[in-house]
C-alpha cells in the first residue's frame, strides 16, 4: 500500500494544473479585482468563498459585494498561461506578475476602475 500512496502522491505532484489570470467583476463591467494563480479553479472557488462569507482581504471589493450582491459579480478566466517545454520548470510567479501587469493596463486604457 506504500508504493502505491508514493505513486498517486508522485503523479498528482506532475500534473499541470490550469494556471493564469481570472477577474472578479461587475456584472456592468466596470470594476475588475485581478487574480493570478497556479491553480484557476482552486483560488477562483476560494476567492467565491471569500466574499460570499465576508472575508476578502480587498475591503473595497468585499463592501461592494455586499452592497451588489452575489448577481452583480462575475468571476471568469480571462487568460490561461501555458506552462514551459522545459518541465524542470516549477516557478512562473513571475510570468504570472507579467501576464497581471499587461491586463491592468490594458483595462485601464480601456477606463475601467480596478479593485
Amino acid at each position: 500500500m506504500t508504493d502505491r500512496k508514493k505513486e498517486l502522491r508522485e503523479q498528482y505532484k506532475a500534473m499541470q494544473l490550469p494556471m493564469g489570470l481570472f477577474a472578479v467583476r461587475t456584472a456592468d463591467k466596470k470594476k475588475y479585482y485581478l487574480v493570478t494563480t497556479v491553480n484557476l479553479k482552486g483560488k477562483m472557488n476560494s476567492v467565491a468563498f471569500q466574499l460570499k462569507n465576508g472575508g476578502l482581504p480587498n475591503k473595497a471589493l468585499q463592501k461592494d459585494y455586499i452592497e451588489r450582491g452575489a448577481d452583480g459579480f462575475v468571476i471568469e478566466i480571462l487568460q490561461e498561461l501555458e506552462y514551459d517545454k522545459d518541465e524542470s520548470k516549477t516557478d512562473y510567479k513571475e510570468e504570472l506578475d507579467i501576464l497581471k501587469l499587461i491586463w491592468e493596463e490594458k483595462l485601464q486604457k480601456d477606463g475601467i476602475e480596478l479593485y
